[in-house]
């Protein structure tokens, strides 16, 4: 079932579409005219991480700007044991389910955090489906993962609570859900002054619903666990994305001692990169920065 919806103030001309995958049904604005660009978010965020970005996007494409399964206003059915109901095969395949239906058989992708980990899994699962990529912050969770040390677990502490058996984590977030997620954003944020009190207000009202934060518990648990099985077995087997990639980053950090780009070109043939003068929001925190990067980017991939 597809219904319209009143649009967000933050995304003018954008039409809200509700879209029924059965265990989920996904939110999600369309805008915009041209090639088809999917956004996924990331945590502990919504679509509207994208609102600084999108409408300027819109105007050379046609932009879908969706909330993960089970985040903001998308829904989610209860974790499973082995975490297969939100690893990020099984969002990546609601994601490609919603271009689908919108009629859209090969779009490109830009990915925040947990949204970039979706992308990349779709790219790899569909390549016929994705003509670029666009990662802001991110390289396949098995090369962090392998790599932890001292200095990642103590900046990336919520990896490990989150991942926790359920529902331990839910418990514990439950006590005090806006001071967490506020603490949350000061601490991934350089600027933090530079986000939407808008926005924020929508990522408050969606971090307060328990189902939000069953979700994204169950995101870190397939994260740590069914996640790396899928990123070892197309290590293992070679498999690379076939599309162009491109990878921005918080221009204070590497990956032990690599830069993203280095790291990606492991994953794929085609990369390009650069670092942006922000936190972790990169699309909040230095919206056109990141337009500086991602239109050339697009460009290059949709020839007008």
């Amino acid at each position: 079932m597809i219904k319209t919806m009143t649009t967000n103030d933050l995304l003018p001309g954008f039409a809200r579409r509700d879209i029924d995958l059965g265990d989920a049904c996904i939110a999600a604005v369309v805008g915009g005219d041209g090639p088809p660009l999917l956004l996924l978010h990331g945590y502990p965020q919504t679509h509207l991480a994208w609102h600084k970005v999108a409408p300027v996007l819109a105007q050379r494409y046609t932009v879908v700007a969706a909330d993960l399964r089970g985040y903001g206003d998308s829904t989610g059915p209860q974790g499973d044991p082995d975490h297969v109901r939100y690893c990020k095969r099984t969002v990546a395949n609601d994601q490609l389910a919603v271009m689908r239906h919108l009629g859209f058989a090969r779009f490109a992708l830009l990915g925040h955090d947990r949204g970039a980990r979706v992308a990349y899994r779709l790219a790899l699962d569909h390549p016929d489906a994705v003509a670029a990529f666009v990662s802001l912050t991110v390289v396949p969770s098995i090369e962090l993962w392998e790599r932890v040390d001292r200095t990642f677990a103590l900046g990336a502490w919520h990896w490990f609570m989150f991942a926790q058996p359920f529902d331990l984590p839910e418990r514990l977030l439950a006590s005090d859900p806006d001071y967490f997620l506020e603490w949350s954003l000061r601490k991934m944020t350089r600027f933090r002054d530079r986000l939407s009190p808008a926005a924020v207000e929508a990522y408050v009202a969606a971090f307060r619903r328990p189902q939000v934060r069953h979700a994204m518990m169950e995101d870190y648990r397939a994260g740590a666990n069914i996640d790396l099985d899928h990123d070892r077995a197309d290590r293992a087997a070679g498999r690379k994305l076939q599309c162009p990639v491109q990878v921005l980053w918080d221009d204070s950090r590497t990956v032990f001692g690599e830069t993203p780009v280095e790291v990606w070109r492991r994953w794929a043939d085609a990369v390009e990169g650069a670092p942006v003068t922000a936190g972790h929001m990169l699309a909040e925190e230095a919206p056109d920065e990141v337009l500086a990067h991602v239109l050339p980017f697009l460009a290059r991939v949709y020839p007008s």
